[in-house]
Formats: structure tokens, C-alpha cells, sequence
């Protein structure tokens, strides 16, 4: 999915005449009418092994301290408030405190280290939490975040107390590439779906992520895009891509312990329905798959509704357990 950076990413381009730079502006006035504010945080020295860390993370956080926060991760080619705007609200109205970073690369989130392993992104935002003070949180990742946020969930099961993956495809191996699972046939053309720079590349990737993709999509309106939204880091997204797939097998992938969700759109051509259900058989009884009807791999943005009314009902579970627990334990005969 292509939606794009905050504003600091891309401000030294940006035109009052630019469709692109206009709508993100309202992505960013909608982040901080919903009570968020944004901040830069410079991540502490080693936590990427390195002397001097050079990591920044941009991230999105509620003006006061959060009570039920839900970490919010963004896929592949987007930026965090065009990804999730649509989900601040019904989510803040549930009893939620949404904190939403940039991964590093999108957005304003940067390194000066070479690590561009999803390890690396799930230590710098865990240290970007523990910047905020936030020690235990419910996390949601979609498509790359979803990998982000798997394995954060395994180096840090302390940390995440419960997981929702949508249309993230952790159990994805290496030579499905070559088997013809996928619409690409190996991790440079995956790369260049991926990292669209001309108009006929972003048109591509959106006739594959959409079921209903937009009938008219003007080269201007696409070029600017490119130019506002999509100019930033080819290279070093083109590298998080090579890192994430070459060589990944499943055998290599440990079984996260938390409660998890799997939300899957059910034309998903980018990762299709088959790694759904590997993801399940590989989690077990710890997991469940909804599948999202008429809707492809972008089904966060084309069924938001749906999609956040899975997520409030998982973390809502974990507040009725909590209170069963509590009045089994206070029905409990003293001896």
C-alpha cells in the first residue's frame, strides 16, 4: 500500500498547489484535533550496537499519559496518519490511547545505522515506548508493520500483551516467490511494486491492493505523489525489502505466546488467503482469522469500519477477562 509521509518528511517540496501536500496536512490536523501530539524522539545511544545510535523516531502520541495504549503500526510505503486517521476516533471513543510512529524510513523516522532488519524497527520502537513511559501495550500491525509488530511481540512478550495482524505475511517464505504465489517473481520486482516511481507503477500497486481501485487515475495527480510522498528513501526501503524476505523460512520464525488476531482481506493478492491460514496452523490455539469479504490486500483502507470493529472487540476481551478473573477470585470461599 503507497500512502505516504507526515509533514517534516517531505516540507522542502511542498506546493500550495499540491493535491498530495493539501491531503496531508488534513491527515495531520485530524491527528491532532483527535488529542495526539507529534514528537521526535532521539533514540538513546546502543540501541541499534552501535556507538552513536543516530535514530529518530516520529510518533504520534495522546496529550495526556495513556491509560489503554494501542501501538499502531503502518504498512509498507506508508506513513503513519494516512494509514490509521480513519481509526483515531471510533478507537479513542472505545477507550483506547492510539500511539502512532513512523517506521523508521517513513515518514520522519530515520537512521544513520545500517541494520534494516525488521529486529531493528521492533527495537527502535520498543525504545521509542519506553521513551513515552509505556511499558505494556496491545499492538496492531498492518501488512509490514504487521512484521514489525511480530516480532516485537517475540523479543518483548512482556511488553505486548495482545497482537492483531492484518494482511501481514509473517509466514511468507522465500521460495513462494519463485513457486508463484505471489504477483512478482522475486524480491527486485517485489521491490520496485513496492517503491513505485513513475505513474504507471503506483497504478500497478493499486489495482493489485484495491478490489475497487479508483476508475480514473490522472498521471499529474500521480506524478505529484511521487514527487511529495514517495521520493524519500528509495534505496533504503528498497534494502528493508531485501532484508525482510531474502533467505526467510518458516522454520526460522518463532511462535509468538500472546492472544492474536489475523484480519485478512479475502482477495488479497499481494499476500494471499494461504499464508492467512499458515499463519493460524503456525499460532495455533492462540490465534484467530476473520476474513474481511470483497476486500484486497488494502482491506484497512477499503473496510476501515470493519477492520476496526475486529480490533475493538479483540482488546475488549482482554477487559472481560480481566473481570471475570476478578469475580471468580472474589467468589472465591475464604478458608
Amino acid at each position: 500500500m503507497p500512502p505516504p509521509p507526515p509533514p517534516a518528511a517531505a516540507s522542502g517540496r511542498r506546493s500550495i498547489l499540491s493535491f498530495a501536500a493539501a491531503r496531508d496536512r488534513c491527515f495531520s490536523r485530524r491527528f491532532l484535533r483527535a488529542g495526539l501530539r507529534p514528537l521526535a524522539i532521539p533514540l538513546p545511544t546502543g540501541v541499534g550496537g552501535g556507538d552513536d545510535a543516530g535514530t529518530t523516531v516520529h510518533v504520534w502520541v495522546p496529550a495526556n499519559p495513556p491509560r489503554n495504549p494501542l501501538l499502531l503500526l503502518h504498512g509498507f510505503g506508508a506513513s503513519a496518519t494516512w494509514q490509521w486517521a480513519p481509526y483515531l476516533r471510533p478507537l479513542i471513543a472505545a477507550g483506547f490511547d492510539p500511539i502512532v510512529p513512523d517506521l523508521l524510513f517513513f515518514g520522519a523516522s530515520c537512521t544513520r545505522l545500517a541494520d534494516r532488519s525488521d529486529a531493528f524497527q521492533a527495537r527502535s520502537i520498543k525504545a521509542a515506548m519506553d521513551a513515552i513511559g509505556v511499558a505494556r501495550f496491545g499492538l496492531v500491525g498492518v501488512s509490514y508493520g504487521g512484521f514489525v509488530g511480530y516480532r516485537m511481540a517475540a523479543m518483548y512478550p512482556d511488553a505486548v500483551e495482545r497482537v492483531v495482524l492484518v494482511c501481514a505475511g509473517v509466514c511468507l517464505e522465500e521460495k513462494d516467490l519463485a513457486a508463484g504465489l505471489f504477483p512478482v517473481a522475486g524480491v527486485g520486482e517485489a521491490a520496485e511494486l513496492l517503491v513505485p516511481r513513475r505513474p504507471e507503477e503506483v497504478r500497478r500497486l493499486v489495482r493489485l491492493t484495491f478490489v475497487r481501485p479508483p476508475c480514473i487515475m490522472p498521471s499529474c495527480f500521480l506524478w505529484d505523489y511521487i514527487k511529495v510522498m514517495g521520493s524519500d528513501y528509495i534505496q533504503e526501503k528498497t534494502e528493508l525489502l531485501y532484508a525482510l524476505i531474502s533467505e526467510r523460512q518458516l522454520s526460522n520464525l518463532p511462535i509468538i505466546s500472546q492472544p492474536t488476531l489475523i484480519v485478512w482481506g479475502e482477495r488479497d493478492r499481494v499476500f494471499p488467503m494461504e499464508l492467512a491460514h499458515r499463519l493460524k496452523r503456525h499460532l495455533g490455539e492462540h490465534s484467530r482469522l476473520v476474513v474481511i469479504r470483497n476486500a484486497g490486500h488494502a482491506v484497512n483502507l477499503e473496510k476501515p469500519k470493519d477492520v476496526c470493529r475486529n480490533i475493538i472487540e479483540f482488546f475488549q476481551e482482554r477487559v472481560t477477562e480481566a473481570l471475570n478473573d476478578e469475580k471468580a477470585e472474589t467468589s472465591k470461599p475464604l478458608n
